[in-house]
């Protein structure tokens, strides 16, 4: 018997998945997942962001993440009943663009971590700064455009980093936090992202950065696989020297530190390079090719697509990341994800019973009733201020609303995603959301595509088991194709196929040019939709 373990580390919440690999017997053997807020509430957090006065501000302690995973890998070493001697490889999966900075002594306490002790108050003294901006930060719109101007404006950085510049990214961050507090940057020896910070804490040393988190901080050279001179100058003094080298997402980074192996009795388990929450889930949706893509339905909403070569999207709103199979990662994220839902549903006193009641004794296209759930400031499209508009809609119409927010999300990301160059024929649905066939219905229906779900809702979890066992066989000379490594897991649910209703599709065919309409006007760039709706509603009018 063989086990892989994965954690992710998502905004809200830690989860583990373990898989068994022996012969042709492939199976997910133990998950669990707690919220930050519950499981940690002396941190303050909701949603797993601290409060702040500022809504363009999102921060979270990284003393908090340290400790969940000390509470992890407790339950599974005394609680899962997962044979540990079997544990051969250890990988995970974090929030993209966070980062954690650490000073010059934190190399000496990852690796003197006792194993009487608990790890959080081992730790407490590493952080140059308390708090970590995370990828819901839209504070730093100044030095987005200083990098912007530096590298020769934002299709150059494109180009460079595989994206422009955008506010929650790592580079903009780190020149915020240098010209804030320079004292502070002074103090910083290490800048970690979430994800190599969490595998530093379980190898007991600095572990690197894959490709794939590493993209998601304009300051890779996507082509090159390594850090851009002329992107880390434009950024913040002597920052080389400061970052972790980048690698491989195959790459070991070292076996389980003593603290592990002799507080909870792990064997000395391979740990691999952790990445980013994204190119994780490409891995454990199983978009290992050409030719589907996947949505992931969480605290934000992301459509992904794998490519052989770049893609680049020209209005600047989409991304290029490295892959955990060494190719390319084309992506959009809508920030108002599951935040978004569950507001609307909260503000007309529905329980997601209730809420999926709505969307099934609701018309598709809801009559022309346009909603834009900006209660965020939005990634895509850019909207550094947040607010929602509605058109044509009662905002006490609790079903129509309901309807308006999963219609207005599937919009955006069909709308937003045609960079890509996919012809999309099926899609496999990710994340909390993905439980609810009545919002996958519509998503079959704006996409006129097949949805369908998988059996492990947290694909990047799921993802980073996978990659543990890839980077296992990897490590030993033995290269399995990633088709085979996925093959048995991240396969479509039987009986879970979610069929595109011809009449709907035709609704949302038009629905999509109202929805541009609205976009396009609540931008200040158009003009009223409001005569597009009431031709809509002319249109398909009941009966």
């Amino acid at each position: 018997m063989t086990i892989y373990l994965g954690l992710d580390s998502s905004t809200q919440s830690l989860t583990a998945v373990a898989i068994e690999v022996n012969g042709t017997r492939r199976q997910v053997i133990f998950q669990h997942s707690f919220a930050f807020d519950a499981e940690l509430p002396q941190y303050g957090t909701r949603s797993g962001v601290l409060p702040r006065s500022d809504r363009r501000v999102a921060t979270a302690p990284p003393r908090m993440w340290a400790e969940a995973l000390d509470r992890m890998m407790r339950i599974v070493a005394r609680e899962s009943g997962l044979p540990l001697g079997s544990l051969r490889a250890i990988a995970g999966s974090a929030q993209q663009h966070g980062s954690v900075y650490l000073t010059a002594g934190a190399q000496a306490a990852l690796a003197a971590l006792d194993p009487a002790y608990p790890l959080v108050g081992q730790i407490a003294g590493i952080f140059a700064r308390d708090d970590a901006p995370i990828w819901m930060d839209a504070s730093t719109t100044a030095q987005c455009e200083a990098i912007t101007l530096a590298l020769g404006g934002p299709e150059a950085l494109a180009r460079l980093t595989g994206s422009r510049a955008f506010e929650r990214f790592t580079g903009p961050q780190i020149r915020k936090f240098a010209e804030r507090d320079p004292a502070g940057y002074a103090r910083t020896d290490r800048i970690h992202l979430v994800s190599s910070f969490l595998a530093s804490l379980l190898a007991g040393r600095h572990a690197p950065i894959d490709h794939g988190d590493g993209a998601g901080m304009n300051l890779m050279d996507l082509a090159g696989r390594r850090w851009a001179a002329a992107a880390l100058h434009a950024t913040a003094p002597d920052l080389e020297r400061r970052l972790p080298a980048l690698a491989p997402s195959e790459t070991v980074v070292g076996t389980l530190a003593p603290y592990w192996t002799g507080r909870y009795g792990f064997p000395p388990a391979k740990v691999v390079a952790w990445s980013g929450d994204n190119p994780s889930s490409l891995i454990g949706t199983g978009i290992v090719r050409e030719g589907r893509i996947a949505v992931s339905l969480g605290t934000s909403d992301t459509l992904f697509a794998f490519r052989r070569e770049p893609r680049f999207d020209p209005s600047g709103t989409g991304h290029v990341f490295g892959a955990p199979t060494g190719d390319y990662l084309t992506l959009i994220c809508c920030q108002n994800g599951s935040l978004a839902r569950d507001r609307v549903r909260r503000e007309h006193g529905l329980d997601w019973e209730g809420f999926s009641n709505a969307l099934r004794h609701t018309p598709a296209g809801n009559g022309g009733a346009i909603l834009l759930p900006w209660f965020e400031p939005e990634i895509t499209p850019r909207v550094p201020v947040p607010g929602a508009h509605r058109y044509g809609l009662d905002p006490t119409n609790g079903p129509a609303n309901v309807r308006a927010v999963v219609e207005a999300q599937m919009l955006a990301l069909a709308l937003h995603s045609h960079w890509m160059g996919v012809r999309v024929d099926a899609i496999h649905a990710t994340g909390g959301a993905a439980r609810n066939r009545e919002i996958l219905q519509v998503m079959a229906d704006v996409f006129a595509a097949d949805v369908y779900q998988l059996d492990v809702a947290n694909s990047a979890c799921l993802g980073a088991a996978l990659r543990a066992y890839h980077a296992d066989l990897a490590s030993d000379g033995r290269r399995l194709p990633w088709d085979e490594v996925v093959a048995g897991f991240a396969e479509p649910a039987a009986g879970t196929r979610v069929r595109p209703v011809p009449d709907h599709v035709a609704r949302y065919v038009d629905l999509r040019m109202v929805y541009a309409a609205c976009e396009t006007h609540a931008l200040g760039r158009g003009g009223d939709p409001l005569p597009l709706i009431a031709g809509f509603r002319q249109r398909f009018a009941a009966p």
